[in-house]
């Protein structure tokens, strides 16, 4: 079962899709668009292309768990994925996930231009593994 992980951005939105077997983060991807249409199409050729059959959602919370302020603007866009793809994200605590991609690529050596263009892809693939971990520890 193929999954897929959305790092949703104002400008950019970080994907990142599991093997076919689900248990392991695969191929990342970013796309660049302010423009909620192209990224809800690209989405949903993206599940198409992949046969995904589960999608997570990075959903944005406070460092002490409460909601963020923009935390309606991504139940709405997740309702609005739904309706494209026929699947409804699971939202995903995203707390720290794009500190950590900056992290992991600035400790790569990738400098601050390079580092802006990977970051979402980065800290989708973050999302996908602590979701895919959970489902593991779930059992």
């Amino acid at each position: 079962m193929r999954i897929m992980a959305i790092d949703y951005g104002d400008a950019h939105t970080g994907v990142a899709l599991s093997d076919p077997t689900g248990l392991l983060a695969g191929t990342s991807t970013t796309i660049h668009s302010r423009k909620a249409e192209e990224v809800l199409r690209r989405l949903k050729e993206l599940v198409e292309e992949n046969r995904v059959e589960e999608l997570v959602m990075g959903f944005p919370r406070n460092m002490d768990g409460t909601e963020g302020p923009r935390a309606q603007l991504y139940r709405d866009f997740a309702a609005r994925v739904e309706g494209a793809t026929g699947l409804k994200p699971v939202l995903w605590d995203e707390r720290r996930t794009t500190v950590d991609a900056h992290r992991i690529l600035f400790e790569g050596g990738k400098n601050g231009k390079k580092r802006k263009t990977m970051v979402d892809a980065v800290a989708a693939s973050l999302i996908l593994e602590n979701y895919l971990d959970f489902k593991r520890l779930r059992g």
